[in-house]
């Protein structure tokens, strides 16, 4: 896949099956086939894998942060391309390489657009090849290097709420800094940050994540309503858990993110913007990160969790962690800690094994 040129299908694929592996978040749909188009239109976005970069070039992590379910949110193209210079403004090095935070339908084309109009290459290797709640989450572990010192930069927000924002200190403190900018500017930012060495990036992200994404999408593509889902769960290994009408939807937008609940049947989901747990009458079948994903059963298309609906008939599937490509902060026991005190279910013994 070495110097990929992105074209149509390409981006196609990479929508819906970064729906898919994005387990609930990770984006819109529209947005996802919006922006890939925009990157084919104004310029040629190219994809490249690991062997095409050195281990000591400089790459840089792209990313939307904030609620997807926000009413207020606003960010447009020019923002992306902002955060990206303000972040190349504060580097010494020159930026080799723009990889993802996070496979999503929205998510897996992050760069995309960027390459396009930088020249700038976008490598195959996300921080994590799928979705999750917290920047942290998307940092490739270095929350634990107590000597990084992370720089974030950020645009967005329309009106008296636009904003343009760059900050540099530890991790979680920078992340936690464009977290709440993100709320202040109507709920979601376009971020640049935490420039890293390419080596850094193989032994800690999601090398060859948006391929699979691609090979996800491509299968569902070619069908339509449960023969779609069975492709994509043939595809990653994991099984249909359920089909049926959602008898009890709630979500709440709070601190930039959503948090809720659905029930099919007997079945019950939780999620902190991504699927968390997926249980049956108590017993757990699915345990962030392992891939908790909904699909319309009329369609067979991805329906992300805050696109849910009383009422509506969806099916539901997991897929075990073992066969997503993930990075390194899926390990971790402190990240993963965090969702237990949103949620109110346990995660560690089931997620670390």
């Amino acid at each position: 896949m070495a110097g990929l040129i992105l074209n149509e299908r390409v981006v196609e694929a990479a929508v819906y099956g970064g729906a898919v592996l994005g387990g609930g978040g990770g984006g819109w749909i529209q947005d996802g086939l919006q922006m890939g188009r925009l990157a084919l239109e104004v310029g040629t976005p190219q994809l490249i894998t690991m062997d095409d970069v050195d281990d000591d070039d400089v790459i840089v992590t792209v990313a939307l942060i904030g609620a997807p379910a926000a009413v207020d949110q606003y960010v447009k193209p020019v923002h992306y391309m902002r955060a990206l210079e303000l972040l190349s403004e504060k580097l010494d090095a020159k930026i080799r390489g723009i990889i993802t935070n996070e496979n999503g339908a929205g998510t897996t084309v992050n760069g995309w657009l960027q390459s396009a109009l930088s020249g700038i290459p976008v490598l195959d290797a996300p921080s994590n090849g799928r979705a999750h709640p917290t920047g942290s989450m998307g940092a490739m572990n270095l929350s634990e290097d107590e000597g990084y010192v992370s720089i974030q930069a950020a645009a967005g927000g329309k009106g008296d709420r636009y904003m343009e924002i760059w900050t540099s200190g530890s991790l979680d403190k920078a992340s936690s800094i464009i977290r709440n900018a993100s709320i202040q500017a109507g709920g979601v930012l376009a971020v640049a940050r935490n420039p890293v060495q390419a080596g850094y990036v193989k032994q800690n992200g999601a090398p060859g994540a948006i391929q699979q994404a691609i090979e996800v999408g491509t299968a569902l593509l070619n069908h339509s309503g449960e023969k779609a889902v069975e492709a994509v769960t043939s595809r990653l290994g994991g099984r249909i858990i359920t089909l049926g009408e959602v008898t009890d939807f709630h979500l709440e937008t709070s601190g930039g993110f959503d948090v809720g609940k659905v029930t099919v049947n007997s079945h019950e989901l939780t999620f902190w913007n991504e699927y968390m747990t997926l249980e049956r009458s108590g017993e757990r079948l699915a345990t962030f990160p392992d891939l908790i994903m909904t699909f319309d059963v009329e369609t067979g298309r991805p329906v992300v969790s805050a696109e849910v609906s009383k009422g509506q008939s969806i099916a539901v599937i997991a897929v075990p962690k073992a066969n997503l490509k993930l990075g390194a902060t899926m390990r971790n026991r402190k990240l993963l800690k965090q969702i237990e005190d949103i949620i109110g279910q346990s995660i560690i013994p089931y997620a670390i094994s």
